[in-house]
């Protein structure tokens, strides 16, 4: 027991020395983490965070620009430039608020005459906005009854900028403002100033911008976004770090964890010998990675077989870890294809010939071991020709988990778009609609199978030598029970493939892949990546630049050129009803998108009005999992061809 004792004092006063010297500024830095989980709160404008601060959120918690403040505790107020606004709405989904000149709503004839002004650094005016001027102090002089109103004694007109009605001399008045409004006061039956009024408290759309990447990186990851001393963004932290987003932490706070690991060492030490605690500690480390994955596996029919003796479980192979060490020349760096989220991939090759990728996990803790079973599980279900096979693993008594895959010799599909593979012109039009009408395929499969993969992309899209697709890492994937409409999680996945709709309401569907396959199809169009910090602050996220140029009939803006956009009729047919099939899936809202079988079935039409010589795709899907899927059509961008090219074709999905 001397030993005992030795170990006890030792720890209690490793412990005292690291309570008395933690940071000072640690309680400080916990106290901007939790300030910045309470929201805005002003009248009817609730739950507001980033870039927002003000009343009670420090500015640490926004961005610079968007200070607000609460009005008689009515409304929000937010001063852009030298005028301050009336925040009527903010929508968080959209990044947009609807803002209304707070001089104005007080006193329609006002003292002094400012002309209303956006930074547009931070704000741009939405496309429902119109421009309006507001003459002042006019002469009667002015020969127009139009918009005309008194303010008292003096005469005043509203005209529309964009009116198609003759120019009138406005000379003969001596102010002007230039106001912005959604409603068009001159169509108001009631007229004169009460329709100005009206219009002005309706007041009008703007869309605001901030580092959304970064932040969509920052709220997955546990933290809030906010900014630094120098304006900078930084990611919140609960242990007070500000990076870029937060590394996991427990609930628990570091002081609180050493307080009870003295308590939980003293307890051992007074009952337990020295060498039962030495023991337990070090049996602790093994038995954790592998209780979870016993627990799942243990009851699996050929689980009492000598796990390293090549038996089964979930109807894959057990490999040994010396088997796959050897294929893989003990893990050389050389060999490694790629690093993704949860592990290292690296190319083998068995001693039967079979050309493999290996996924080594960086470690066997409990979020290792579930995604490293949830894959398994899910892998061995699943039998499509455009969904990677899963060979094997290792079992739950070796030393690391490992996951054994077929090896696709030829790149993601962002390799070729705009990565290490990328060649102009390598990749025609007629592969690019394969490739999309194969991951359509696989997707659909695996909906009729409960599946949602929840990581769509095309670095998640692998090509063989004949350029047929594997859908491939399927770590995030989630059963989907038949009883329920969507399923409550924290949002996971890529910036600029996430599900909008998915990340504020955490409700994840199948309609959430139909969003992230959008995006993919967008990126087949333009050839470019899903997010670029170098591209244009409102074309960061290439689903946003998409539908901007969609709707405004840009699409020739984002089409690669070497494709033959503009020298191939068929080609610019299909192109143009590829975009409006992504336009589609890329709606906010997710019962306007069309289903994965959909979605399917107007590739296929689309492929076969502009050639016969596309690849042939069967889907493994039977007629019964159609039919349990939804069929409600979504709305049509303005650039809309599906409908046409719909009309003139029929395709039938053939059962496996």
């Amino acid at each position: 027991m001397n030993n005992a004792h030795l170990l006890l004092s030792s720890i209690i006063t490793i412990s005292f020395f690291l309570l008395t010297t933690l940071p000072k500024s640690h309680g400080k830095d916990n106290e901007i983490y939790n300030a910045c989980s309470r929201p805005f709160q002003c009248g009817k404008i609730t739950n507001i965070l980033y870039p927002f601060y003000g009343n009670g959120r420090p500015k640490e918690c926004g961005g610079h620009g968007f200070e607000l403040s609460c009005k008689d505790n009515r409304y929000p107020l937010i001063q852009i430039n030298s005028l301050q606004y009336r925040v009527m709405d903010i929508i968080n989904r959209t990044h947009t608020m609807t803002l209304a000149r707070e001089d104005l709503l007080e006193n329609t004839c006002p003292k002094s005459f400012e002309q209303t002004s956006m930074d547009t650094s931070f704000f741009e005016y939405a496309s429902t906005v119109k421009n309006f001027t507001v003459y002042y102090r006019c002469s009667s002089q002015v020969k127009d009854d139009r918009g005309k109103f008194t303010c008292g004694s003096e005469i005043a007109y509203i005209k529309d900028e964009s009116s198609k009605f003759p120019p009138t001399d406005f000379s003969h008045c001596s102010e002007s403002i230039k106001v912005p409004m959604v409603e068009n006061p001159l169509e108001d039956q009631e007229g004169g100033i009460e329709a100005l009024e009206n219009a002005l408290y309706r007041g009008f759309d703007v869309e605001y911008f901030a580092v959304w990447v970064y932040c969509v990186a920052c709220r997955q990851s546990g933290g809030y976004c906010g900014m630094n001393s120098t304006s900078e963004f930084v990611c919140h932290c609960r242990d007070g770090t500000e990076p870029l987003s937060c590394a996991p932490q427990n609930k628990k706070s570091w002081r609180t964890k050493v307080i009870v690991g003295v308590c939980a060492a003293f307890v051992s030490v007074i009952i337990m010998s020295v060498i039962f605690v030495i023991y337990l500690r070090r049996y602790k480390k093994r038995y954790a990675a592998s209780y979870i994955y016993s627990q799942n596996m243990s009851s699996t029919p050929n689980s009492s077989h000598d796990p390293e003796k090549g038996s089964n479980c979930f109807k894959v192979h057990l490999f040994t870890y010396n088997e796959l060490e050897e294929a893989t020349d003990n893990f050389d760096p050389a060999r490694e294809l790629g690093d993704g989220g949860f592990g290292t991939v690296y190319y083998g090759k068995l001693h039967d010939g079979r050309a493999v990728a290996v996924k080594r996990l960086y470690e066997n803790n409990y979020k290792r071991v579930e995604q490293f079973i949830n894959e398994v599980e899910i892998l061995s279900l699943l039998r499509h020709h455009n969904l990677v096979s899963l060979y094997g693993c290792t079992s739950r008594h070796c030393r690391e988990l490992l996951l054994v895959y077929e090896y696709i010799s030829n790149g993601t599909v962002a390799d070729h778009l705009h990565g290490e593979r990328t060649k102009p012109g390598s990749l025609p039009w007629s592969i690019r609609m394969s490739i999309a009408i194969e991951t359509a395929s696989a997707l659909a499969y695996l909906h009729a199978s409960d599946i949602i993969h929840r990581d769509v992309k095309t670095n998640n899209i692998l090509l063989d030598n004949n350029f047929t697709v594997k859908v491939a890492d399927f770590g995030l994937s989630r059963l989907f029970p038949n009883h329920v409409t969507h399923i409550s999680t924290a949002p996971q996945g890529t910036p600029g493939y996430v599900d909008p709709e998915y990340h504020e309401c955490y409700q994840l569907t199948d309609k959430s892949d139909v969003y992230s396959f959008g995006v993919v199809l967008i990126e087949l169009i333009s050839s470019m990546p899903a997010v670029d910090i170098t591209r244009h602050r409102h074309e960061i996220n290439l689903s946003n630049m998409a539908i901007n140029k969609i709707q405004n009939r840009a699409l020739i803006e984002l089409v690669d050129p070497f494709l033959g956009f503009e020298s191939d009729y068929k080609v610019r047919n299909m192109i143009n009803a590829v975009a409006e099939l992504a336009f589609q899936c890329l709606q906010s809202s997710k019962d306007v998108r069309p289903s994965m079988v959909e979605v399917l079935e107007m590739l296929m039409d689309i492929q076969s009005n502009g050639s016969n010589e596309g690849k042939q795709v069967v889907m493994d899907i039977s007629k019964d999992d159609v039919a349990l899927l939804k069929s409600e059509l979504p709305p049509h961008s303005p650039d809309s061809v599906i409908s046409n090219i719909r009309s003139t074709s029929t395709t039938s999905i053939a059962s496996g």
